[in-house]
């Protein structure tokens, strides 16, 4: 069982999630207070909310969004635009999506410009580059933890959460066996309970991006208190 000081220092490694088509304000409001409550490394919400959702929550907890969302295949031109507005609007975290098409081709120094492009577009922020790993073969992520390591973004991201699967176990080994330098890795998607955080980061995630870990927390929390009264009734 995972006990509570594991618990929050896995927590410190969360970007709390919610990208719902159907997300509302009071959505994002509670997101932003969990986050806060909790110290998680950010929140990860729509850039539609990024203004509204940094004025509210002040230096409380990081602002992370998400460009080129979820297909990548927007231009390197929009994708630069979406990342400045971010960042002006108060997002201290900006999640771009690669245009995976072109690592089919072959195409790689195209994608590590586009990166690039991004990052200089991100004011000094943080960069997470999605590379959707559940669309790629083996060589093709390894080749990716190549172009990323070699760029000047901070980390390479498994997956959107909306493509066919999300971050595996053996993909983020993959990945953290062959980012160099400083780059980081990102799981997300697919990540349901604390253990499947703590396994995660034991095979080498730096941040793990999840809706649900929060929530299993926070359920952890009420069985604690039962237990204590329980305890203390006797």
């Amino acid at each position: 069982m995972i006990k509570e000081a594991q618990a929050r220092e896995i927590l410190s490694h969360v970007d709390h999630t919610l990208l719902r088509v159907d997300s509302t304000w009071e959505d994002i409001k509670r997101i932003c207070d969990e986050g806060i409550r909790y110290r998680t490394a950010s929140v990860c919400i729509p850039a539609a909310f990024v203004k509204q959702a940094a004025e509210y929550s002040g230096d409380r907890v990081p602002i992370c969004t998400v460009i080129g969302f979820p297909n990548g295949y927007s231009t390197t031109a929009a994708k630069c635009f979406e990342a400045r507005d971010a960042v002006e609007n108060g997002a201290s975290e900006i999640d771009m999506v690669i245009p995976v098409g072109r690592v089919k081709e072959g195409r790689c120094d195209e994608v590590l410009a586009e990166i690039n492009a991004v990052k200089a577009s991100c004011g000094g922020r943080l960069l997470k580059v999605i590379i959707e790993t559940c669309l790629l073969t083996r060589e093709e992520i390894v080749a990716m933890c190549g172009v990323v390591s070699a760029s000047d973004a901070e980390y390479i991201k498994t997956s959107t959460g909306f493509s066919t699967e999300g971050a595996t176990r053996a993909v983020v080994k993959l990945m953290a066996e062959h980012v160099t330098g400083n780059t980081k890795v990102k799981a997300a998607g697919g990540i349901r309970t604390l253990e499947d955080a703590a396994a995660f980061l034991e095979l080498g995630a730096d941040r793990l991006g999840t809706s649900r870990v929060v929530e299993e927390f926070k359920k952890h929390e009420r069985e604690e208190a039962v237990s204590e009264n329980t305890e203390s009734s006797y």
